[in-house]
């Protein structure tokens, strides 16, 4: 071979080497919603709103936005349960509340935000955290205004800080 195929060589050798050095890179370690949580959570919520008499539905997503809990309460209507599953993945995506994201669009109408599949900027979810990190998010759907979908929401994950910490 000639020097300057060797040098060709060395230099496909030493970058092939520093692609393979992120291999060792450390891995990423994480907390995730347990079943057991997230039914806590769901369950929490929808008690509280059923106590009030609202006819609602349930759904906890987990740190990926994945449907992990959905309940369609008795006497919900049908678009309750796209609704609530809509609001958790919004809470998640954006990583703070449902409410929240509706109230930047209501200012900034342009942000284009509704045009994102799964996404809806009506109120009702929150983000489920330990800690500062999101690993989730709960949504409610069916009480008589979002405020009180996020009321009940917050009742779930009240219901769970222990497990939260």
């Amino acid at each position: 071979m000639t020097s300057r195929l060797l040098k060709h060589a060395a230099a496909a050798a030493l970058v092939g080497c520093g692609l393979a050095a992120p291999a060792h890179a450390e891995l990423l370690t994480e907390k995730s919603l347990s079943t057991q949580v997230a039914l806590e959570i769901a369950q929490s919520a929808y008690e509280s709103c059923a106590k009030q008499g609202y006819h609602v539905s349930v759904h906890v997503v987990g740190r990926e936005g994945q449907l992990l809990v959905a309940i369609r309460g008795d006497d919900s209507s049908p678009h309750t349960l796209e609704n609530s599953l809509r609001k958790a993945y919004t809470a998640r995506t954006f990583r703070t509340s449902s409410g929240e994201i509706a109230q930047r669009l209501k200012d900034n109408p342009a942000l284009g935000l509704v045009h994102l599949n799964g996404v809806i900027a009506a109120q009702g979810a929150l983000p489920i955290k330990v800690g500062d990190e999101i690993i989730g998010a709960v949504g409610v759907s069916g009480a008589p205004g979002g405020d009180k979908d996020e009321s009940c929401s917050k009742a779930g994950l009240d219901k769970a800080a222990a497990e939260l910490k």
